[in-house]
């Protein structure tokens, strides 16, 4: 859990307008070092001095954990349901404030990586909504971009946690192409391990998988911002 903040110290830097990328999610997002593969990336493309990236992820832990109302009727009683809803959305927002202070922000990005606690979960997007519902709320900032890393294929080959899993990724998928400012991931390929001379998707990904996996969410959060740029969105 930590912060990457990309800045110029320079007086005359001051007045620049920032593209903030809030990166959070569980283990596949504890397990992916921006410093790495994002920040360069983004850093390029928009001026090492106009970026903010602020990472903060915890492993296994449910998408409940970071929205703060329940939306599944009857609430539920099994799988990862924490006591105090939204309980990482607090010390999450409290580390993006804190970066920002004094910034002006031109674009906000949230990066998503998270589901595989969520099997049991048929409010997925409800969820997705009313966290962003949050971040533009207390960000005060209303066109919020959104990359989804789609869960992986970890686990299809599990009777159990088949319909779940499928469930979760067509969720996500459809989520951010209908959204317009959405766009998902795909990580199906990060996860291949051998294993006794067999192949198998691992749940979590490779140090390469991960390396991957922060370019791909470089390239698709640039990719919203220029397209919210040619449209005025």
């Amino acid at each position: 859990m930590f912060a990457v903040i990309i800045l110029n110290s320079h007086a005359d830097c001051k007045k620049l307008e920032r593209h903030l990328f809030v990166l959070s999610g569980q283990s596949n997002m504890v397990g992916m070092d921006p410093e790495v593969s994002f920040a360069p990336i983004v850093a390029r493309e928009f001026g090492k001095d106009q970026v903010l990236v602020v990472k903060n992820a915890h492993s296994g832990q449910s998408i409940r954990s970071w929205a703060k109302s329940n939306h599944e009727d009857p609430p539920p009683t099994r799988g990862r349901v924490p006591k105090v809803r939204g309980e990482l959305y607090d010390p999450l927002i409290k580390k993006v404030k804190a970066a920002i202070e004094g910034e002006k922000l031109k674009t906000v990005t949230l990066i998503w990586m998270q589901g595989e606690s969520d099997l049991n979960n048929t409010a997925y997007e409800a969820y997705l909504n009313e966290l962003l519902e949050q971040l533009e709320r207390d960000l005060m900032f209303s066109k919020i971009n959104i990359v989804i890393g789609r869960i992986s294929d970890s686990g299809l080959d599990n009777p159990k946690r088949l319909e779940g899993r499928l469930r979760i990724r067509r969720v996500q998928e459809e989520f951010a192409k209908v959204h317009p400012r959405g766009a998902w991931v795909d990580t199906d390929d990060l996860n291949d391990r051998e294993l006794d001379g067999k192949k198998i998707n691992d749940l979590h990904y490779t140090k390469e998988g991960y390396r991957i996996l922060g370019e791909r969410f470089a390239r698709r959060a640039i990719g919203l911002i220029k397209k919210g740029e040619a449209f005025g969105k």
